[in-house]
């Protein structure tokens, strides 16, 4: 099945067109029925048609789209109902192809129990519907506890748990006069829960409303010459505006905020959560996640509505890097659970913008320490190779033919462990028509290193080989002049694929005659296969589509009057040369930018060896 330009088309593209065009979910499934992408639309045909035409650019959502099997749909009656089911969906499901944000005990929070007679504050891992309050999270444990202490020496709360506060008997605390014992009976309620409301406010980052408080009920006692009452509460201002003081002041409009941004990295995606009470910044969190098959603006949403369904304090603001119909969707949704207003802004300019560009480097930077380490991995490749630098940028070159025929060369390169694919170049051999590895290894590297000279210059370059092709690559960087880059060969091992612990590879470097030993568990060995393997990939990819072309155009190009476009277009319509060949003269003719004189032309020259004139039959 095609389309009319000729590009397969996909089975499920059909059923797609036949959908209703009212907003709603759509779950991808597999063949084995898992579901694993699940997606809201407010057009439900425009938006899951989009996955089956062709020219889908990213990578990840062309993955996703051939494992699909068959797809459900559920309609609703608004745009934000398909927003909320499609969260409930994503943590009913947990699909591979979307961003599912996992919480864990990494992270505490303060919970603060108000609906209890006499509130205490304690660490929570993981936050509930209790009634209770929320803040946080913290960044650990230690960051917890060093709240803790600042709260206990400014307010007076209660330390100990229930079945202690029914005994009836004060504690050390209370000695320490750091606990009211309201265990004893003595302490009014009311007294009480105005200590819990400072706590809150302050927890809030509204530590200038705690501070007026303070400084009234301070005159108040005063008033009253209550002299030691007042000396407290002075001795509780002075602590509150001491920890003020170290807290940078980011925003002057006193408003909560959280502030979101990513960074994304092939399979992995960190958010960082700036946490900004009161106008100042009281913590940060970073998480990491899948990073899904759609959009990056489209993975944030997804998790930031997850993240506000999990934890139950909601900001008056929200920022996050971009815009669109989603931050506006999240809105109404962060309305709804909060029963009350909610912003979800992207600003442009100001101390908001810088917010967002501050949690931006923060996210880049809980990638990078959160990704495989690899300067240790790179430190022992240079120690074992003795290179003469640190292999941070390594290029690796591969040849693949069959016997001689429709050779090519491939080049990639590795920068910091990871594939810097702008950076891949493939090669047809020119110059060599004999099965002759060597001499087009040579080709190869010659013309590669032989381009002008940059900063791009390769710290190491390996070979897919042993010691033979590795003296070819010394010779050619003789040549070139480029003694300064390093040189090695990786050769498969004749005992490939047994057991693990024998080393099955041999990594060859100049003037050494032996292989260099590597532990079977060496992350440096395992960089180098990965680069060797890569490079093999890249050139047998290259290899196929050289063959493809050469094989499938060669009879159509060579007829007359019929060019390599028109040669691409009937063989991208029926699929193969064969299929060309048994075509009758009309279907050639009825292909879509292909006219009735060279159809004809076509026909016959296929034909032409049978003897017969095939267009006049065909009529």
């Amino acid at each position: 099945m095609t389309t009319e330009d000729g590009t397969p088309r996909h089975p499920l593209a059909d059923a797609a067109a036949d959908l209703t065009t009212s907003p709603g979910v759509y779950l991808m499934k597999d063949r084995q029925g898992s579901v694993i992408y699940v997606g809201k639309a407010k057009n439900l045909r425009n938006r899951v048609r989009t996955y089956f035409q062709a020219g889908i650019e990213s990578p990840k959502t062309r993955m996703m789209v051939s494992k699909v099997a068959c797809f459900d749909t559920i309609v609703t009656p608004t745009e934000q109902d398909a927003f909320l089911l499609e969260n409930t969906l994503i943590k009913q499901h947990r699909p591979r192809y979307n961003v599912v944000f996992r919480d864990d005990k990494d992270y505490p929070c303060l919970r603060l129990a108000v609906k209890e007679p006499y509130p205490n504050l304690t660490i929570a891992r993981r936050p509930r519907t209790d009634g209770a309050r929320y803040f946080g999270p913290f960044a650990s444990a230690l960051a917890v506890r060093e709240t803790i202490k600042v709260i206990n020496r400014i307010f007076s709360l209660r330390k100990c748990n229930r079945r202690r506060l029914a005994q009836g008997r004060p504690c050390v605390y209370h000695q320490l006069g750091q606990c009211p014992a309201p265990c004893t009976g003595t302490v009014e309620p009311a007294v009480y829960a105005q200590t819990v409301r400072q706590v809150e406010l302050f927890l809030r980052g509204r530590s200038s409303e705690v501070i007026g408080d303070l400084k009234a009920r301070m005159q108040e006692a005063s008033s009253h010459m209550h002299f030691e009452r007042a000396a407290q509460l002075r001795d509780r201002v002075r602590a509150v505006e001491q920890t003020l003081s170290r807290q940078v002041m980011v925003c002057h409009d006193g408003l909560d905020r959280d502030v979101f941004a990513c960074a994304r990295e092939s399979e992995r995606m960190a958010v960082t959560i700036l946490f900004v009470r009161g106008g100042r910044i009281t913590g940060s969190r970073d998480c990491l996640a899948r990073s899904g098959a759609g959009e990056e603006k489209e993975a944030l949403a997804s998790f930031v509505s997850q993240y506000y369904q999990q934890h139950p304090f909601i900001p008056d603001e929200v920022l996050l890097p971009f815009s669109g119909a989603d931050n506006e969707l999240l809105e109404q949704l962060l309305r709804g659970l909060k029963a009350g207003a909610v912003s979800v802004l992207c600003p442009r300019r100001g101390a908001k913008k810088d917010l967002i560009a501050m949690a931006a480097r923060n996210a880049e930077i809980a990638l990078q320490k959160h990704r495989p380490e690899v300067s240790d991995t790179l430190e022992e490749l240079r120690v074992r190779l003795h290179l003469q630098r640190h292999p941070y940028r390594i290029a690796c070159c591969d040849i693949s033919n069959i016997m001689g025929a429709d050779a090519v060369g491939s080049i990639v390169v590795f920068e910091d462990g990871l594939p810097q694919k702008k950076a891949y170049r493939t090669f047809r051999i020119q110059h060599v028509h004999q099965p002759d590895d060597y001499a087009m290894m040579h080709e190869v590297l010659q013309r590669y290193l032989g381009r002008p000279r940059n900063q791009d210059a390769p710290d190491l370059i390996v070979v897919d080989g042993g010691r033979g092709q590795l003296a070819i690559l010394l010779h050619v960087l003789q040549e070139a002049g480029c003694e300064t880059v390093d040189a090695a060969s990786l050769a498969k091992g004749p005992e490939r694929g047994r057991a693990k612990r024998e080393q099955t590879e041999k990594v060859f470097i100049p003037n050494r005659k032996n292989p260099v030993n590597f532990p079977h568990n060496s992350q440096a060995l395992f960089l180098l296969q990965r680069i060797r393997d890569e490079a093999h990939r890249f050139a047998v990819g290259f290899h196929r589509r050289v063959k493809r072309s050469k094989d499938f155009s060669t009879e159509l190009s060579s007829i007359k009057g019929i060019g390599p476009k028109t040669a691409q277009t009937l063989l991208r319509h029926f699929g193969s040369l064969e299929r060309v060949r048994s075509a009758e003269y009309a279907q050639i003719a009825g292909v879509s930018g292909i006219s009735k004189l060279r159809a004809r032309i076509v026909f016959d020259s296929l034909h032409a060896q049978q003897g017969t004139n095939s267009f006049e039959r065909s009529k």
